[in-house]
Order: structure tokens, then sequence, then C-alpha cells
């Protein structure tokens, strides 16, 4: 059964692997958005041995790009933080928590086997936000710290945000392997051929068409 666990940064790997897939998490302390151009950014500067001039390591990053405004003092505010879909990170940002040895990151959608591995091998969860609740996101915020790359782009930027119970957030991949996107697919494999049978659908001929698929072929109902 699901736990729901409040936890504050830093997070240490006794943390992360009491963590399973579906429980529920609720942080606090720092956070860092990075999107693409700052993964990239981030990993070239490691490359040259260069320091960041952030800590990923005691923190967490969000896949995010949220909406800002600057107040007349010169303040930054955080309207709406809604997160971007994850899996493209999968390359960049396993190879960042695998260097910088950081225990989580958040976003949408999942990450894929890469990202599953390097999160068993170093002690690292993956967290799910929940669609549709960027302005909730957005009012857990207690502060904008400060912002860095900002000649990247407002949402290309690394904004640092210290945040309060900040969740729901879903573990979407946990520290031992498990991906509850995985799961969930077979899930809904084993379903679907529960049904298939029931209606008497023979499997082995009959197709299901993904309408986008990449190679533009149909695809078998089990794959």
């Amino acid at each position: 059964m699901s736990k729901t666990v409040y936890l504050s940064f830093p997070l240490t790997e006794e943390d992360v692997r009491s963590l399973e897939v579906g429980d529920i998490v609720y942080l606090t302390g720092t956070i860092h958005t990075v999107r693409d151009m700052g993964h990239a950014r981030a990993l070239e500067m490691l490359d040259r041995g260069e320091k960041l001039p952030f800590s990923l390591s005691d923190s967490a990053i969000w896949h995010a790009a949220p909406i800002v405004k600057q107040d007349e003092t010169g303040k930054w505010h955080i309207l709406s933080a809604g997160s971007t879909t994850s899996s493209r990170f999968t390359p960049l940002g396993s190879e960042i928590i695998r260097r910088l040895g950081m225990r989580c990151t958040i976003g949408k959608g999942t990450m894929y086997q890469e990202a599953v591995d390097t999160m068993q091998e170093v002690g690292s969860i993956y967290l799910n936000t929940t669609g549709g609740c960027a302005a909730m996101y957005a009012q857990q915020v207690e502060e904008v710290e400060t912002v860095h790359w900002l000649d990247l782009g407002l949402p290309e930027a690394i904004w640092v945000m210290r945040v309060k119970e900040f969740g729901p957030l879903i573990v979407g991949i946990d520290s031992h392997g498990n991906s509850l996107y995985e799961n969930m697919k077979k899930t809904l494999r084993a379903n679907m051929h529960a049904e298939a049978e029931k209606a008497g659908v023979d499997l082995e001929r009959n197709f299901s068409y993904m309408p986008l698929s990449i190679l533009g072929r149909p695809r078998k109902l089990d794959e």
C-alpha cells in the first residue's frame, strides 16, 4: 500500500531508498528548474572541470519552465509552474544524476530505462507532478532565491526556488528499479488481453492502429 511522506532537503540515501512507486511525497527546501539548454550547459561545464554556480546534489531538478514576473524592486515571483515532459531528458538527466549523486528529479510523464537503472545505482527517485496544477504548485513556492543563466531565456534559465510542502508528487521511478509507467503498461496489456479474449478477438490477426506510429505501420495489440 502506498504511503504519504513529507521530506526536506537535503535528502539522504536512506530517505530515497525508503520510497516505492506510487508513494505520495511532499518536499520542503530548495529546487532548481532545469530544461534542455540547462542540462547541456551544466554537463559542458562539468566536462571542462568547472564548478556549477548552484548545488544540485543537495536539491532537486524540476523539468519546468515557470511563468514569472519581476516587481519594481527587481524581485522575481512565480505565477505558474507546470512540468514539461521528462522522457526527452533521459540521457542528459541520467548523466547528471550519476555525476552529481543527485537524489531527486521532478517532472511529467516518465523517464526511460537508462534513468531507471541510474536511479537504482545511485539511490535516486523520479517524482511526478499532477497535470493541470501549475497554479497550485506556484503557490507552494515561498520565494525565488535567485536565477542563473538568464541569457538562455526565461523558460530555459535555472530558477532556484524555496518551496514548502511542495506536492502532491507521486513516486514514478523508485531507487529499486521500478517504474510506475512500466507497471501501468503491464496492467494495461493484461487488461487488453483479457477483454480481447472475452470479445473473441484473435490477437494474432487483429491490430490496434497508432495514428502517430513512427514507422507508419500497424502495431500489434500486445506491443
